[in-house]
């Protein structure tokens, strides 16, 4: 049987046929009347219409799909970012097309090509470096790109957590316990995140009157469990602090690892601070002390400012609030 047509909506609800395509258009929500959009919508299902998406992408020349690039979908911290960002696009009759790097910067590149090719309306980016030329290029098209958690020189719309605040919080928590020996495991040097969370510390530990060792401080080639086990582990080569301040909840699920591995206990040796409340945090052994980000937030303020990107606004970059999370695995100082 042949395909219902939008004349055939619109015969069987009574309608207009411009009315049943404002009606079924998400992007045109209050449009039409609740009662009307109600009669196209159950004309709709008993006819088993479906809108011809490409025909309308062609008629808009808007896709109205959004590109969200993450570096590792098997990080905890970003399935709430993603669910934020996929909330608030539905919404407003976008779909988002979800692309995972591994963090590679060699197949970040790769995959803007291919969503760019697919006609995305917009990027959301959570895995761009300082200096990265693809996300530039990207930029200087003309593209709504909005980054999150990562900022860049140029001026390009951002969603960050503020990492400065809760590094600061994380220090005189630490301080507080009388901790003087405070390691700091970060991530990758090539990261802005990961600059702003160690001048915060840098800034800190100075305010608090204590000097920032160079054997106490190692950078993680990823902020992975792994690579915080292995960065930890040179540290307590070196020397043995009484706290670390790990670059985020993954890397210090390694500096877990790397105490077992030498027979110290958290927080009775070493008292541990991670950063994210990545979900089950609290669920570890002992519960983490974090930074806690709302997660959910920034996926959905992230979402907004691509929304206003589209509709021609200027670029806004915004700073979330963050908290510490006090559990477990930090504690007083038991010796000095």
């Amino acid at each position: 049987m042949p395909k219902p047509t939008i004349q055939d909506v619109a015969r069987a609800a009574g309608v207009h046929p411009a009315t049943v395509s404002r009606a079924l258009n998400p992007a045109l929500v209050g449009r039409v009347t609740p009662a009307t959009t109600r009669r196209v919508e159950e004309a709709a299902a008993r006819l088993g219409y479906v809108p011809d998406e490409f025909g309308r992408t062609l008629r808009t020349r808007r896709s109205r799909m959004i590109g969200v690039v993450v570096p590792d979908l098997g990080n905890p911290v970003f399935p709430p970012i993603v669910r934020g960002i996929e909330d608030t696009l539905r919404t407003a009759g976008y779909a988002a097309l979800i692309a995972n790097t591994d963090d590679s910067a060699q197949r970040q590149e790769e995959l803007l090509r291919t969503l760019t090719a697919r006609r995305c309306d917009g990027f959301i980016i959570a895995s761009s470096r300082r200096d990265d030329r693809a996300v530039v290029d990207l930029v200087n098209t003309q593209t709504p790109v909005v980054l999150v958690n990562r900022l860049m020189d140029t001026a390009t719309a951002a969603v960050a957590s503020d990492d400065a605040a809760g590094m600061r919080a994380a220090v005189e928590h630490l301080v507080s316990l009388g901790h003087r020996e405070i390691a700091h495991v970060g991530g990758p040097e090539a990261l802005s995140m990961t600059g702003v969370r160690r001048a915060a510390f840098d800034s800190a530990m100075a305010a608090a009157g204590l000097e920032v060792s160079p054997e106490l401080i190692c950078a993680a080639r990823r902020y992975t469990a792994d690579e915080g086990q292995r960065a930890f582990e040179a540290v307590l080569a070196r020397r043995v602090p009484t706290a670390v301040i790990a670059g985020n909840d993954m890397i210090a699920v390694g500096c877990y690892g790397a105490l077992r591995s030498r027979g110290l206990r958290c927080p009775a040796d070493v008292s541990v601070v991670g950063f994210n409340n990545m979900p089950l945090s609290d669920f570890l052994d002992p519960a983490l002390t974090t930074v806690a980000i709302p997660q959910f937030d920034i996926g959905t303020q992230a979402a907004q400012l691509v929304l206003d990107l589209i509709a021609d606004h200027p670029p806004a970059q915004r700073l979330v609030p963050v908290s510490l999370m006090v559990r477990g695995s930090t504690g007083p100082v038991t010796c000095v």
